[in-house]
C-alpha cells in the first residue's frame, strides 16, 4: 500500500529530489514550502501529490499542512524534517538574531511538526519519522558552532524520540549527508555581516573553500533521496544514516579521533567516581 509523506522544504534540493521520486513511485507526497506556487511543476498532473505552505516557524502553518496531510491522504505515515539552511560565521562574528532564526527553523520548527504529527502515529502505531541532520551534527567545525548546534541537536532529539517511540510501533531515522550539489553551499548559505581579520585562517578561509567548490560537491541529491527511500522502506531502518563517501569518512575519522581522546583520558575519566563506586 502506498504510504503518505508529508516533507518540509520541498521548493529545491533534497526535498524537491525525494518529493520528485515518491510522486513518481505511486506515494501519496504532501510537499510543503514556504512559497508553495514554487511547488506547482513538481505536483502538477499527479493525483497523489499535495503542495501545501508551510513555513516551519509558524505553528499555524504546521497545524494547517498536517490537517492537509490527514484530508487528503487520511493521516501521515511518514514526516521528512528536510526544511533548513546553512549559517557560517565565527561565534564572536555572528549577529544574535541570525543564530535566534537558525534555530527557529532548523530545530525548534522541527521539533514542533514531529510533536504534531506523533499523537496520530502513536495511536495508530506506526510511522516513521526522518529528520535530516547533517556530518555536521557530529563534527563542528570552524564558523559553524551555531549550525552545528543545531544539527548535533536534531541527532540528540532523534536518538532520545526513538527510544520513546520505539515500544510504540514509530521509528526515528536521523539523517546525515555530507558535501551535496545542492545550494546549501551557495544561494541558501548566511554568514554574518561583520568579519574580525582574526578569523581569516579558519572561518574566512572556509568560507572561500565553498564558494570555490559550489557546485563541485560529490553527493547526489537524486540518489540521496533514493537512500532515504531505501532506509525507510526497510523493516529495522537505521537510527543514523550516513550519506556520501566525504561524510562516512568525516564520521569515521571522527570517531577514531574520540575513541583514542577516551581512551588516553581514562584513568581521569575513573578517578571522579566515589572509590567504593
Amino acid at each position: 500500500m502506498a504510504r503518505s509523506w508529508l516533507i518540509t522544504g520541498c521548493s529545491k534540493g533534497l526535498g524537491w529530489a525525494l518529493a520528485e521520486h515518491l510522486i513518481a513511485r505511486g506515494e501519496n507526497v504532501i510537499a510543503t514550502a514556504r512559497r508553495p506556487e514554487s511547488l506547482e511543476a513538481l505536483v502538477a498532473g499527479h493525483p497523489n501529490a499535495h503542495a501545501t505552505k508551510l513555513d516551519v516557524t509558524d505553528r499555524g502553518d504546521i497545524g494547517a499542512a498536517v490537517k492537509a496531510g490527514e484530508e487528503a491522504f487520511g493521516g501521515i505515515d511518514v514526516l521528512v524534517n528536510n526544511a533548513g539552511y546553512g549559517y557560517i560565521a565565527a561565534v564572536e562574528e555572528a549577529e544574535e538574531d541570525a543564530y535566534r532564526a537558525l534555530y527557529e527553523t532548523n530545530l525548534f520548527g522541527l521539533m514542533a511538526l514531529t510533536r504534531a504529527v506523533l499523537p496520530a502515529m502513536r495511536r495508530r502505531g506506526s510511522g516513521h519519522i526522518i529528520n535530516i541532520s547533517s556530518t555536521g551534527g557530529m563534527i563542528g567545525n570552524p564558523g559553524s558552532a551555531f549550525y552545528a548546534g543545531t544539527k548535533f541537536a536534531v541527532i540528540g532529539f532523534s536518538e532520545a524520540l526513538s527510544k520513546e517511540m520505539a515500544p510504540l510501533g514509530v521509528k526515528v531515522t536521523a539523517v546525515l549527508p555530507g558535501p551535496f550539489r545542492t545550494e546549501w553551499q551557495g544561494p541558501s548559505l548566511r554568514t554574518s555581516k561583520h568579519f574580525i581579520s582574526a578569523y581569516r585562517d579558519t572561518v574566512h578561509a572556509r568560507l572561500q573553500t565553498f564558494a570555490a567548490t559550489n557546485g563541485q560537491q560529490p553527493g547526489d541529491p537524486r540518489r540521496a533521496a533514493e537512500a532515504i527511500i531505501a532506509a525507510a522502506g526497510d523493516p529495522e531502518p537505521p537510527l543514523h544514516l550516513i550519506l556520501g563517501k566525504p561524510g562516512l569518512e568525516a564520521v569515521r575519522k571522527h570517531l577514531t579521533t574520540l575513541t583514542r581522546e577516551i581512551n588516553a583520558w581514562e584513568h581521569v575519566t575513573l578517578s571522579a567516581d566515589y572509590p567504593d563506586a
